[in-house]
């Protein structure tokens, strides 16, 4: 009788545990691709699920295709899909799934993994597009740095010729008027030698033509005055 009874608890025991495992929720997978995601047309990728548990059945599945599907079951907890002989229709974003011995529905599906199938005609044309885009800049940028200093040029220069000082200004105006004085002076030297070349060598006075030869002077306004160093000779 109690031998009858403890058979009848095991039994149940291991109904309820089954049980449990059916309702028990499976985690989520994980998904990647080896060697890249990222592989050449008529390349070969090979896709791996793994699980947290072991002896499962692993499905995979493309989005936006609900008749792509591939099974496969695994006494570990990974499994591989490989995919060979790529084709441009292979790119896009896989996911997987799982299910033990035990349990009547899928696990969660994993994250996507996006796969994506490249052109061998687009790889070699990359590289020349990257030039052309690189050789474009750095004329761009040539043109800029010269008209930039060619600005720069322009201003600094109209600053040196607006900077003068009226100091600087006069004096130039003042050297310039030098040479007409120096030739307004000579002249009146010249007058004063001939009057006094011509004059009566008997004792006369020659101040009168010395006047004379000063009021001709004075009269013209851009002549100064004889310098200091000049005097009238009087014979008495």
């Amino acid at each position: 009788m109690t031998t009858e009874f403890l058979s009848l608890l095991c039994l149940g025991l291991c109904l309820g545990y089954e049980e449990n495992k059916e309702n028990e929720k499976l985690s989520k997978p994980s998904l990647h691709a080896w060697p890249s995601s990222v592989a050449e047309a008529e390349g070969n990728v090979t896709l791996k699920c793994r699980a947290h548990s072991q002896n499962v059945t692993f499905t995979l599945r493309k989005v936006n295709d609900s008749a792509y599907q591939r099974e496969h079951s695994s006494a570990g907890n990974e499994a591989e899909f490989p995919l060979t002989d790529l084709k441009p229709e292979d790119a896009g974003r896989y996911f997987c799934a799982y299910r033990t011995a035990v349990s009547h529905e899928w696990s969660e599906s994993s994250e996507h993994l996006q796969l994506v199938v490249t052109d061998k005609h687009d790889e070699l044309e990359a590289p020349s597009m990257k030039t052309d885009t690189r050789a474009i800049f750095v004329s761009i940028f040539s043109c800029i740095s010269i008209l930039l200093l060619f600005l720069v040029v322009i201003v600094i220069y109209r600053c040196s010729q607006n900077g003068s000082s009226p100091e600087e200004s006069t004096k130039r105006t003042s050297h310039s008027k030098l040479p007409e004085r120096e030739a307004a002076d000579a002249d009146l030297f010249k007058m004063e030698r001939v009057y006094l070349s011509t004059a009566d060598p008997q004792g006369v006075t020659y101040a009168e033509l010395s006047t004379n030869a000063l009021s001709e002077a004075a009269a013209d306004t851009t002549l100064e005055p004889p310098g200091s160093h000049e005097y009238v000779v009087l014979k008495l």
